[in-house]
């Protein structure tokens, strides 16, 4: 649905964070993206076109690059950086001005010094479940008072439906499928009515920014993974015909290629969540694949981002349930038979080969199958002095390390993992109280762990 300027308000996808006329004899409409950085299907985007073909102006992007942000890397940054070149050379196509920005203090001023040079009527932006309920306030500039609107991009079912927490996949699950029908439909791609000709930076004279930020250059870039829409779209295809059709049974083999790999192409935002659902629903793969297939993209990734969002202690074991906490600090002072420090995890120096190997695929691949990443963070519980301190080592190497870092997703499985979030209780054991339990033992009966430790060294 094409929304007017009207409709945005009781659009449940988008919300009116400050309702101010449109500037008169305004130049466009500026979209602030931030996560969903692609130039289609992109709800956020499509808002901004509506308003500004309804104003009969044109369409600015603005893309903001901090000089310095925790654990990201020269990884991180030329992972991006090859999917926004893509996404502007998009925009351009769609008659779409592009302007990139690296912000000499906080991204919010130099937010305000892009509305003095282009004196937009409205700004639209995409909505990052990390920020809270409330990270949108310290978007803005003091004294901001142009009419200001964010939208829930990131998702298949507006997250603000939601209302709360949820509990486990089992709550969010029926409340996600009651409104699958009348969300999972097709993003309208609009014609922009007045193309930009205005001036604005290219992307491709930025291309050397890496120098003028502050990164960790120890971190490599990852040959596996090219950054960009066209990279995803292509994964996408290849997943489609290739695993789609025997995923629900290869997808818990890390040993197997039996995943999509598009998390980190979903964690930028280079291709968007109503795409790859379409497109897996609409292919000819067996209904049991595609099942499986979707419960993880939409019931289980929501779930995360409702985390993340409803839940601001995302990053720390207090995000916990009570129950956990209250199990774990039970057993805090057990007895540890192996104790690492966060210099030894990093550098895979344990006693345990399929713990070292899935550290090492994280570090040199930039990515770590599902399955592992559970087992990771449950056996640095278990080696760490405190839950806490545990918690604390895995969100760092998982945001420095993995190219889907910094994600709800990952946030959401090592407080699985640690401290029990979305899981229930099991029986008691020392170290991990009532928190699940898993094992090499366990790992080899389920998969063959012996060709994944030599594929990456363990």
């Amino acid at each position: 649905m094409v929304l007017s300027l009207a409709q945005i308000s009781s659009d449940p996808r988008a919300a009116s964070r400050i309702a101010a006329p449109p500037v008169l004899r305004a130049r466009c409409v500026l979209y602030w993206m931030r996560r969903a950085q692609r130039a289609f299907d992109n709800p956020a985007l499509e808002t901004a076109i509506a308003a500004a073909n309804e104003l009969k102006i044109p369409v600015v992007v603005f893309f903001c690059l901090r000089r310095s942000l925790p654990h990201f890397s020269f990884r991180h940054l030329t992972f991006m950086l090859a999917g926004l070149s893509d996404t502007a050379m998009r925009l351009h196509q769609r008659g779409i001005g592009f302007v990139l920005r690296i912000a000499q203090g906080r991204a919010r001023d130099e937010l305000g010094r892009v509305c003095d040079d282009l004196d937009p009527a409205i700004v639209v932006s995409d909505e990052n479940p990390l920020g809270g309920l409330d990270g949108w306030k310290r978007l803005l500039p003091p004294g901001f008072s142009r009419s200001f609107v964010t939208v829930d991009a990131d998702v298949i079912v507006p997250s603000a439906l939601l209302g709360k927490e949820q509990y486990a996949a089992r709550t969010i699950r029926p409340r996600l499928h009651a409104q699958l029908d009348r969300f999972l439909q097709p993003v309208v791609n609009q014609t922009v009515h007045l193309k930009w000709r205005g001036n604005a930076a290219s992307l491709q004279a930025s291309l050397d920014l890496r120098d003028a930020l502050h990164l960790d250059h120890s971190v490599g870039v990852i040959p596996d993974f090219t950054g960009g829409t066209a990279a995803a779209l292509a994964r996408l295809n290849a997943f489609i015909k290739d695993g789609l059709p025997n995923y629900a049974a290869a997808r818990n083999h890390p040993g197997r290629d039996g995943t999509s790999r598009l998390s980190p192409y979903l964690h930028y935002g280079q291709l968007g969540p109503h795409t790859i659902a379409l497109s897996v629903r609409a292919s000819g793969a067996p209904e049991a694949d595609k099942h499986a297939f979707l419960e993880e993209l939409i019931v289980r990734r929501e779930l995360a981002i409702n985390f993340v969002r409803y839940n601001q202690h995302y990053r720390s074991l207090v995000s916990s349930e009570p129950w956990a906490l209250k199990s774990l600090r039970a057993h805090e002072d057990d007895r540890r038979d192996h104790r690492y420090s966060a210099r030894q995890l990093e550098q895979a120096e344990t006693h345990d080969r399929l713990w070292n190997a899935a550290q090492r695929q994280m570090v040199r691949g930039g990515w770590m199958h599902n399955y592992m990443r559970m087992y990771w963070a449950k056996k640095i519980l278990e080696w760490s002095p405190t839950p806490a301190q545990a918690y604390e080592i895995a969100v760092a190497l998982n945001d420095r390390y993995e190219l889907d870092g910094r994600d709800a997703n990952g946030y959401a499985g090592i407080a699985w993992a640690i401290g029990g979030k979305h899981d229930r209780a099991w029986s008691e054991r020392p170290i991990f109280g009532k928190i699940r339990y898993m094992s090499a033992a366990g790992a080899g009966r389920k998969f063959d762990s012996r060709a994944y430790i030599a594929r990456w060294g363990g």
